[in-house]
């Protein structure tokens, strides 16, 4: 089990406009049998980290109905409404403090950092992000939410190409084994 960050991008980098809004990636063509789509990946999720605006953009669009049965975390420091259906958990603080109750929920399955290029920061800065796997769309946006607010070192360790979406799945390389890898070579 791993803690992974799942998201599509536009090409300069952006998740999201600046009004949160998707629209620019609903109107791509993805496979959604092929090689890195969302089914595939969702079936390996038993857990869910979302950040608000996230959590609203998704009950927005699904007019209202939460359609996750994974145990979800929506870390925001506002009043929310939560769905009367589902386990979604209102929280603020530390990513870290609830790490590993969030892996526990989990079970032998993944936890999904959805959207929020922040809130996966969050997860990299306290060493708790494994994976990010990113379909870049073909749309530039200017401007908008980032892709990854962070400075990190990744590692290519899968390539697809699906439809007109250019996907990479990346290893976060932790500081000590980057530390171990420069002392190294």
């Amino acid at each position: 089990m791993a803690t992974h960050y799942y998201t599509a991008s536009s090409l300069d980098g952006f998740i999201a406009t600046m009004e949160h809004s998707l629209d620019w990636l609903l109107t791509q063509e993805i496979d959604q049998d092929g090689p890195m789509a969302y089914p595939a990946f969702e079936k390996e999720v038993g857990a869910l980290a979302m950040g608000a605006s996230t959590f609203e953009w998704v009950m927005r669009h699904e007019g209202g109905r939460w359609g996750y049965a994974q145990p979800t975390w929506v870390f925001t420091h506002r009043e929310i409404e939560l769905p009367t259906d589902g386990d979604v958990r209102r929280v603020q603080g530390s990513v870290a403090a609830l790490h590993d109750e969030m892996l526990e929920a989990a079970g032998d399955k993944n936890l999904w950092v959805v959207g929020g290029g922040d809130l996966a920061g969050q997860f990299a800065d306290a060493g708790l992000l494994d994976e990010v796997w990113v379909q870049f769309a073909p749309v530039t946006l200017g401007e908008g939410a980032p892709l990854l607010p962070r400075a990190l070192d990744l590692e290519l360790i899968e390539v697809a190409r699906n439809r007109n979406f250019m996907c990479g799945r990346y290893r976060v390389v932790k500081p000590a084994a980057h530390s171990q890898q420069a002392a190294a070579g």
